[in-house]
């Protein structure tokens, strides 16, 4: 029998968590042990649950019954892999959902397919569980360093500030590589004009935050267009976690590559870049565009690049540990 020295043995459990966006969905499979997330197993679709909700203000027919098969299909998973999982997967949704008015009808029908229950969060729980959940997977040691968490989802973008495991300010934006793409970049590729539209009106909504720029020291990024431009910047050939993970992005390479793509028609992107633009390469601009406005506001020169996100952060949150 193992006996633990010197007090209680925490024992390790395997849980999943599944975080529905705006323009993804994704699937943890992982080992919680002491408060740490040791990856087994994540999945990644991306089916556009957001698309047309900036527009229309609800979920499409279509684009829920992309997402009720993506969660199928998780669901086979974990009952033929982890079945021990299987009965207590978290399920989260996100901007797309919140500003839709049939979100009940959607959450609804995930409840009949699947038998699983959705957390809905608010932008200010996507900010701080994102936060916990960029920290848990970073390599090294972050504590006593303060960091800004910057999530730039397909809706909105989620700002979480902290000193190690201690959030003390957090903000949750509607900006997002698809809000954004559907409401100013309508042409493939997108014009100068529109660029500097979009450009303008994440100033805007960052002037009308008014956040201290001063208080960044450093900046991490989660979420697909960070780790997808990672992932180019290091010229991977496939999606490596522990090479994207901690990996540096400089202002000046995604400034540079938003000029790249403005030349580049959504086709060619993904031609291009298969690896990590498929079913991103339309929205990948919008993305950019934000994440360089926010660098440049805070005068910012790189980002540290987490592949950890709401789905690492919800496995650590006190109320789903049982």
């Amino acid at each position: 029998m193992d006996h633990a020295s010197g007090g209680e043995r925490e024992l390790a459990m395997i849980r999943a968590s599944i975080d529905i966006g705006t323009n993804s969905v994704l699937l943890l499979v992982a080992e919680l042990k002491n408060g740490e997330v040791t990856v087994i197993r994540e999945e990644q679709r991306i089916p556009r649950l957001g698309k047309g909700v900036d527009l229309n203000g609800n979920l499409s027919l279509s684009a829920q019954e992309r997402v009720l098969a993506n969660l199928e299909e998780y669901r086979q998973i974990l009952e033929h892999h982890y079945p021990e999982t299987s009965e207590q997967v978290i399920v989260t949704a996100t901007s797309a959902v919140r500003d839709a008015s049939n979100r009940k009808e959607f959450m609804d029908a995930i409840r009949k397919q699947t038998g699983w229950e959705t957390v809905l969060l608010s932008g200010d729980d996507e900010a701080r569980t994102t936060y916990s959940g960029a920290l848990a997977v970073l390599p090294g040691d972050e504590s006593g360093i303060p960091c800004t968490v910057l999530d730039i989802g397909g809706g909105s973008t989620e700002f979480a500030s902290g000193i190690g495991t201690a959030l003390y300010d957090w903000k949750s934006l509607d900006m997002g590589s698809v809000r954004f793409t559907e409401r100013f970049l309508k042409s493939n590729p997108p014009s100068k004009a529109e660029v500097e539209r979009a450009s303008e009106a994440a100033g805007k909504m960052l002037e009308t935050w008014q956040p201290n720029p001063q208080k960044i020291t450093k900046l991490i990024g989660v979420a697909g267009t960070v780790t997808s431009m990672a992932g180019i910047h290091l010229n991977l050939q496939e999606y490596d976690i522990d090479r994207i993970n901690g990996h540096t992005l400089p202002l000046e390479y995604v400034k540079e590559m938003i000029g790249v793509f403005c030349t580049m028609e959504t086709e060619k992107i993904e031609k291009k870049y298969p690896v990590f633009l498929t079913g991103r390469a339309d929205v990948i601009t919008g993305g950019l565009i934000i994440l360089a406005k926010v660098m440049d506001y805070f005068s910012v020169g790189e980002i540290t690049v987490s592949t950890g996100g709401i789905r690492h952060g919800i496995l650590l949150d006190p109320k789903f540990m049982e």
